[in-house]
């Protein structure tokens, strides 16, 4: 363009009030289906952050009319306005569209001392398919997470585009990073539609990322809003919920467990039982044992005498015959014969025993006779009175 030229237009936007100077930007160009609806950011300059902003319809901006504006009034029709004095973008929102609506905007911050700021764009309305667009212009995710915008357009041209309003863009087959964060955009043929695919994908969000993106094609754009949150706790607990697999494995395992209960409650019964029976049969033993001690110790001490036949009861005596005369005569019935009598017997004999002692005498020429030497035998059994 001419230098002359640019001198021109410079003069007739100031004298029309719009600056030269663009601290205000938006899309350039946006197709929009019959019937459906869009939304335009304008970003702003941080100076105008009290400003009052409006949206005017027209190609000329001595020939534009207001639609809506931040202060009054907000809605017109199917026309709305917001102001975001934080992310410093107003928004227009155009519902139910229809091809009458196709025409030349204006974003348009008013300044009272100067000539007014703005920045024009076009929307084009179409019966069909647009040239370019998305599934949804609103997309939420938490920080350390990914989003994915799809962008969908009718012919291969030229080399799509993914940008920030008011920042960088990345183009297809390259990979790089807006605002800290890694962009990687593919584009592919669409196996639904007769066109084209630009993938777009966004990971390892911050939230400095929530913004105004949008995807661009040729001389085309069409605006994405990214919000980028803080996990919440029901963010969180709906991130760990189990599916529904996870939660029948869980009513399985729940059925399991009751399983087993059931199984130690059949048992437990016969278990306890025979920890009965034990413990009742060794009392019952305890006693019958104490019982037996107590009788035994009250039976009186058995004084039966073995037998005299037995061979450690016999008792060998020395007998002595003390006679007046050393003639032996016969002894007569009454004589008392004394003996000294040892027991062999290693039980000692209590001392009121009394022993019994039957003599027999060796000499078999007198059977009723007893020299002085002769040795008598006798056999001795102890009774205890």
């Amino acid at each position: 363009m001419a230098p002359h030229l640019l001198l021109v237009l410079r003069i007739l936007f100031f004298l029309t009030g719009v600056s030269y100077a663009q601290s205000v930007s938006t899309v350039s160009h946006v197709s929009v289906k019959q019937g459906g609806s869009i939304t335009i950011p304008c970003l702003y300059d941080q100076r105008y952050r009290n400003n009052v902003k409006y949206w005017c319809r027209g190609y000329n901006w001595l020939s534009c009319s207001t639609v809506v504006r931040t202060d009054h009034p907000k809605t017109s029709g199917k026309t709305s306005i917001s102001d975001d004095i934080n992310q410093r973008v107003f928004t227009v929102t155009m519902t139910s569209l229809s091809p009458s609506d196709s025409d030349y905007y204006w974003c348009i911050v008013e300044r009272k001392s100067k000539g007014d700021d703005g920045v024009r764009l076009q929307i084009s309305v179409t019966p069909g398919t647009p040239e370019l667009y998305v599934d949804q212009q609103q997309m939420t995710e938490v920080v350390g997470g990914s989003v994915t915008v799809l962008c969908c357009y009718s012919s291969q041209g030229n080399r799509g585009r993914w940008c920030k309003i008011g920042g960088s863009c990345v183009a297809v087959g390259h990979s790089g990073a807006l605002d800290g964060t890694f962009v990687k955009l593919v584009q592919e043929e669409s196996r639904t539609t007769n066109g084209y695919v630009l993938m777009v994908t966004m990971s390892g969000l911050m939230m400095e990322n929530t913004g105004w993106y949008w995807c661009e094609k040729g001389d085309i754009q069409m605006p994405v809003h990214i919000t980028v949150n803080q996990p919440t706790t029901t963010q969180s607990t709906t991130t760990i919920s189990p599916s529904v697999t996870n939660r029948d494995n869980v009513v399985t395992n729940e059925n399991t467990d009751e399983k087993h209960q059931s199984w130690l409650e059949f048992l437990f019964i016969p278990l306890s039982l025979l920890v009965v029976l034990i413990a009742v049969t060794l009392v019952t033993l305890k006693m019958l044992r104490k019982h037996k001690d107590k009788k035994a110790k009250d039976q009186p001490p058995n004084t039966t005498v073995q037998s005299s036949d037995s061979e450690q009861n016999i008792t060998y005596s020395t007998v002595s015959h003390i006679r007046g005369s050393t003639q032996q005569d016969p002894l007569p019935d009454d004589a008392v014969t004394y003996s000294t009598v040892v027991t062999k017997n290693k039980i000692p004999l209590p001392d009121d025993a009394v022993t019994y002692s039957t003599v027999v005498t060796k000499n078999k020429t007198q059977p009723n006779e007893a020299e002085p030497g002769d040795v008598v035998y006798s056999t001795v059994a102890a009774h205890q009175r």
